[in-house]
């Protein structure tokens, strides 16, 4: 009696889940009437090899790889049927290679529905029934995503939602129709949220806010295969820069408004781009040992000042800044420097900083000086009203003119008159233009009030700022370097100074009351507002925000108690 295989495949898994055996309706049809067919040559059926859920536009499905081997291996059988010849391939090339298989086994491929065999005018039908499958594969393939081209067009989520929203299925109230759309995830938004936020503000690395969002209970949802898990860092890092989080939907490289609810503002997610350049730039990594100073010191040979460790014969650790020059063999011969004694002198650098902006130590005269900048500021800030609405009149004709710019441009590629490449060379110049236009609108739409609440946030935390560092804890005094300073230098001498960021050394300067006092009374249209915007955002606070006022700092004793122990003399 003549032996036969029978091939059986469904495309996914919801098939095998239907009618009423547990393989399923479809796989059970093709059985019984793959078993008739084998009666019908006067064979029997002597192994069955099904694949679920798999597609056939891919020869690699492991049970039809299995029934290749047997094929190969052991030349037992003389048929192989199948319910179609679709359930074995959509792909030409993948079938004329897997019928060549059967063939060189000796065996023949027979299918339940087409008329096939051996000779001529079956082997061409046989090419013209493989033709067809892959035609209604490609086309379906097409269709498809013509569809989620036209569902991202108008602001729907082609796919699965990222991690803070779900997919689900509501009813619209006019229709009563059951329609898929996005909605916010209750339990991961408020994280991702927070998340946001902390790393905007810069005093978080990937690592540090991996660690936090663990710490917070941040997972993944769960699936039918798989439970929820721990967020991965590769996976938090594609999340901050995911703009699907600001309400844009992106498909096949072309970026839509989207329909779904923003978790955060743009100005957040620029500033959160902003800390990951900046990270990326200065090759910051915060994997194994932390300090509130990592990547703001630099050595005086120029190269940065890394923070390390070293066991002492006892099995004590203690912790050290090392320049990176000394250990590339630059030349520099700059000695391990105590972690404990950095510490000590990088907070005395910030009483330095009178004598930078006045050359003078007294706190007298600095605080004479910030009220005296407090006052200029104040004039030079009640000439911005009127700028401030002639800005926004013009920002929102602007506004106005690029997004009409931007559905002309893809109703052109939608019409198939604008090829993919200059769509989205045109796509990234608009969206630079709608961003530009949307940043100065927000800057013109500030309240001066608040501006000015700003500045004297940031002056008050100037006068304070040596005695805040020296209270604050390591969050704290990693914010403060950030925001005031670019970085501290090791001079020759084992002190450091520091180079104060160019908006904070501006705003303090010893001739910054009689510049402002010159821009009060300068025409209002020689840009002295716009100037203004730019020095309270460069400060580092956001206008648009309320803040409590910065507590009164007395100076005191720098906090140790998370610094390791020193007991060693600087080197020279």
């Amino acid at each position: 009696m003549k032996r036969a295989a029978l091939y059986l495949r469904v495309s996914t898994v919801e098939q095998t889940r239907r009618a009423f055996s547990e393989e399923g309706y479809s796989i059970e049809a093709q059985r019984e009437a793959g078993r008739r067919r084998a009666s019908e040559l006067g064979g029997e059926v002597v192994c069955e090899h099904v694949d679920r859920g798999e597609s056939a536009r891919s020869a690699a499905r492991p049970q039809l790889q299995a029934l290749l081997t047997r094929l190969r291996e052991t030349r037992d059988l003389d048929y192989v049927i199948v319910h179609k010849l679709d359930r074995l391939a959509r792909n030409l090339a993948d079938h004329v290679e897997i019928t060549l298989a059967i063939k060189a086994a000796g065996a023949e491929l027979v299918s339940v529905v087409e008329q096939i065999d051996d000779t001529p005018l079956g082997e061409y039908m046989q090419t013209i029934f493989a033709a067809n499958a892959q035609l209604y594969s490609a086309n379906l393939s097409a269709e498809a995503k013509k569809g989620l081209h036209q569902k991202a067009k108008n602001g729907g989520t082609p796919g699965f939602a990222p991690l803070g929203y779900r997919n689900v299925r509501e009813r619209e109230p006019a229709t009563g129709i059951e329609v898929a759309t996005v909605a916010v995830d209750p339990e991961r938004a408020p994280h991702l949220r927070w998340a946001f936020a902390s790393y905007a503000s810069g005093a978080y690395t990937l690592d540090t806010l991996h660690r936090a969002l663990k710490r917070r209970g941040l997972t993944t949802r769960p699936t039918r295969k798989r439970p929820a898990r721990t967020v991965s860092r590769s996976t938090l890092a594609r999340t901050l820069a995911n703009v699907y989080y600001v309400g844009t939907v992106t498909y096949g490289g072309v970026e839509h408004e989207g329909r779904h609810e923003p978790l955060i503002d743009k100005d957040t997610f620029s500033r959160v781009q902003h800390v990951l350049s900046a990270h990326r730039a200065a090759g910051e990594k915060d994997r194994r040992h932390h300090h509130p100073l990592k990547g703001s010191l630099r050595c005086h040979c120029g190269e940065r000042l890394i923070y390390t460790r070293a066991r002492g014969k006892l099995g004590t650790f203690y912790f050290y800044f090392a320049c990176v020059g000394r250990k590339k063999g630059t030349g520099c011969c700059q000695a391990y420097l105590p972690a404990a004694e950095v510490e000590e002198r990088v907070a005395a650098a910030y009483g330095d900083v009178r004598f930078q902006q006045l050359a003078t130590t007294s706190e007298e005269r600095w605080v004479a000086h910030l009220d005296d900048v407090r006052a200029a500021l104040s004039q030079a800030l009640a000439g911005m009203a009127a700028e401030s609405e002639r800005e926004q009149r013009r920002q929102r004709r602007r506004l106005g003119t690029l997004r009409t710019e931007r559905t002309k441009l893809l109703e052109a590629y939608y019409a198939d008159a604008l090829p993919l490449d200059l769509l989205k060379a045109e796509q990234g110049r608009l969206a630079g233009a709608i961003a530009g236009a949307e940043q100065h609108l927000a800057r013109a739409e500030q309240d001066v009030v608040r501006y000015e609440r700003a500045f004297n946030h940031a002056l008050d935390l100037a006068q304070t700022m040596e005695g805040a560092y020296a209270i604050g804890d390591a969050t704290t005094q990693r914010q403060l370097n950030q925001a005031f300073f670019t970085y501290f230098r090791l001079r020759e001498d084992g002190e450091f100074s520091g180079e104060l960021r160019e908006e904070h050394e501006t705003l303090t300067a010893r001739d910054t009351p009689r510049r402002l006092r010159a821009e009060a009374t300068a025409p209002v249209s020689s840009g002295g507002g716009s100037n203004m915007t730019l020095l309270a955002e460069g400060v580092g606070f956001e206008p648009t925000r309320d803040r409590r006022p910065l507590p009164a700092f007395k100076a005191g004793a720098f906090n140790r108690s998370a610094t390791p122990p020193g007991g060693v003399s600087l080197g020279g």
